[in-house]
């Protein structure tokens, strides 16, 4: 991995930062080729490829059907024969169109016959945007339970960059979940230098000593509001950004657990069946003699997710759940 930060670009968004990745891979490997509904002569539904057709031309740049299950398979298809498709969900919630390819072929094709896979799903997830049911859902839990499949999801413009770019390199199918609430509302000075950030490792965004706040994506930046009101009631939270899912980073979170002795689990997804039930049951396992507390999860209901502003808002976990619960946490 080049860590060099010796040379800096002007800041850019989550969104640019998506978009330099594509780039810069596309540059530096001639397999790496993308498909998706949109993305060529529009430029993509949130312009992640825009101006990409004209500098590498319609085969490198598919324009695809509203049928997912077959671009996907294509795409399959083309990993195996030794290329590096980069696959865009217009939204994630369609994802489950293509879900029988990723999860019986995709995930599976190595353990049948040990054929490499390396191929990337992005898909743009979560709310906040009043997309509505159809346009706003966290679905990594589906996936979450498909071994054979890698799942990132970074909070920052340094992240996004980093892991995609190493998730193009992956041998392995990885589902790539970036948050649309985030696109152009984070921004970062990056590295003009090649970078990763390698999959598997989870990072502290903020250190802390009384509470540990697990969480991923959108969430991270809630976290981080939170721990910033807390601390001036002298509630110290500690914010574990996970970043990939799938493999859980686990020394990092019994790491964090360990040393403050109590932790909320912090997601946008539905509660039941969610990734932080995966990871509460590790704590609970694994680091159960270190617990002064119970193990807290603030998550969305179970709901699909609303339309209506005021609704969606009511549903979306908010920094006050956070604050909330960890007073209480911290009075436990």
């Amino acid at each position: 991995m080049t860590t060099a930060t010796s040379h800096a670009t002007g800041e850019v968004t989550y969104l640019e930062a998506i978009s330099q990745a594509l780039d810069e891979e596309m540059m530096r490997d001639e397999r790496v080729f993308l498909m998706g509904e949109d993305i060529g002569q529009y430029g993509g539904a949130f312009r992640i490829t825009e101006g990409f057709l004209d500098k590498y031309g319609e085969w490198r740049i598919l324009d695809t059907p509203l049928a997912e299950s077959g671009f996907v398979g294509a795409a399959i298809g083309a990993a195996m024969m030794g290329l590096r498709p980069v696959v865009e969900m217009q939204f994630a919630d369609f994802i489950s169109c293509a879900f029988d390819q990723i999860t019986e072929v995709a995930a599976k094709n190595h353990y049948r016959w040990g054929a490499a896979v390396p191929m990337v799903i992005r898909a743009p997830f979560g709310g906040g945007i009043h997309g509505g049911p159809f346009h706003s859902e966290c679905p990594e839990g589906w996936f979450f339970h498909s071994p054979g499949l890698k799942l990132v999801a970074p909070s920052t413009p340094y992240d996004a960059k980093g892991l995609l770019k190493a998730a193009i390199r992956d041998p392995n199918p990885v589902i790539y979940f970036e948050h649309k609430f985030l696109y152009r509302r984070i921004k970062a000075t990056l590295p003009t230098d090649d970078y990763i950030v390698p999959i598997g490792k989870a990072d502290v965004k903020r250190p802390g000593n009384d509470i540990s706040v697990i969480t991923y994506g959108a969430m991270v930046h809630l976290a981080l509001e939170a721990a910033q009101m807390l601390a001036k009631e002298g509630i110290d939270l500690e914010v574990v950004d996970l970043r990939t899912l799938a493999p859980l980073d686990k020394e990092a979170i019994f790491s964090s657990v360990h040393k403050t002795s109590k932790a909320i689990v912090l997601h946008e997804d539905n509660k039941t069946g969610g990734i932080g039930a995966e990871v509460a049951a590790l704590l609970a396992e694994e680091c159960f003699d270190s617990l002064d507390g119970p193990i807290v999860r603030i998550a969305a209901p179970d709901t699909p997710v609303p339309f209506s502003t005021p609704l969606e808002e009511f549903f979306l976990p908010k920094t006050s759940d956070i604050v909330a619960a960890a007073r209480k946490l911290a009075a436990y």
